[in-house]
């Protein structure tokens, strides 16, 4: 514990998914306190600099979702001072924060992920259509589900288009992928238990998420041995050519011929009670606080 010193959990931040940071944030800094670790509540603003050396901190536990704190803003601000954090650095941070880059980057090394197109104003509205329906439409650069509607005619095109765009100039429409959705946790260059996603909503949106109590994590997910090792591999694979490390957690789904579409990496994943690592971790058999002090670790690599 030593080894750590003073560190600064950053939470909150300026972006839409501002709540649910402070919300991790929180649990994390509970986590870390309870082990007698060092650690402090740092609410990340643009004076976020300046009260890191004023408050002499020897790290960073990075707990902010969303621009501005997992797209690898901060990261950079913080390899600028020479301050170690956890998770991954600027170039898989700012990948995989960046839907339409992380797709092509996945496109160009043959893994598979739902063909999609970038509608960056109204008139590209025509181009989605050609892709068929159902699809998701969401803003390029947003996380929690946050701006998403899935679209199954032409007529809701333009309004799922006007939502997500008040969210991101650049707006993604994506081939629905009919089938269940699976999501892996990483941690430490290892692959967790699968976990099956089941909600009677439309899609695995912002209240599926953080608000509703119908929403189902399935874990062990009903797979194969085989079948869970294939996507664990996959989704381990798919983290590593972002240039993600240290911790995170991949979400696909699987079409109703068993084949698995990458749907996106999420660098800094909530840690909230209704988060998804902390779930895989349980049914790995690592406490929350245990997992806490694992993602605390990765900073010691920059060390």
């Amino acid at each position: 514990m030593a080894n750590f010193g003073k560190v600064a959990v950053l939470m909150g931040g300026d972006s839409a998914e501002r709540v649910i940071s402070l919300q991790s944030g929180s649990a994390v800094l509970d986590a870390l306190q309870r082990q007698g670790i060092n650690a402090h509540k740092v609410d990340a603003g643009r004076d976020l600099l300046q009260q890191l050396e004023q408050g002499g901190f020897d790290r960073a536990f990075i707990m902010l979702h969303g621009r501005g704190g997992e797209d690898g803003v901060v990261q950079g601000a913080l390899e600028q001072i020479g301050m170690p954090y956890t998770g991954s650095g600027v170039l898989g941070s700012s990948l995989g924060m960046d839907k339409v880059r992380c797709k092509l980057l996945w496109s160009g090394c043959q893994l598979p992920t739902p063909a999609f197109v970038v509608m960056q104003s109204e008139a590209d509205v025509a181009l989605a259509d050609r892709l068929g329906y159902p699809q998701m439409i969401k803003p390029a650069h947003e996380g929690s589900s946050i701006g998403m509607s899935r679209v199954t005619q032409r007529d809701e095109l333009n309004s799922a288009w006007q939502v997500a765009s008040q969210y991101d100039g650049s707006v993604l429409a994506e081939s629905y992928v009919d089938g269940p959705e699976y999501t892996i946790a990483i941690l430490a260059g290892e692959a967790l238990p699968v976990i099956r996603l089941e909600t009677p909503n439309a899609f695995y949106d912002y209240e599926a998420k953080y608000q509703s109590e119908k929403t189902q994590y399935h874990c062990p997910c009903g797979l194969s041995c085989d079948e869970e090792l294939a996507l664990q591999q996959l989704a381990l694979q798919a983290f590593e050519k972002v240039g993600a490390s240290g911790w995170g957690r991949v979400d696909l789904m699987l079409d109703g011929e068993g084949q698995p579409w990458l749907i996106e990496v999420n660098t800094v994943p909530g840690m909230t009670d209704h988060s998804l690592v902390p779930m895989a971790a349980k049914a790995a058999g690592i406490s929350f606080d245990r997992l806490v002090w694992h993602i605390l670790a990765t900073s010691l690599e920059a060390d």
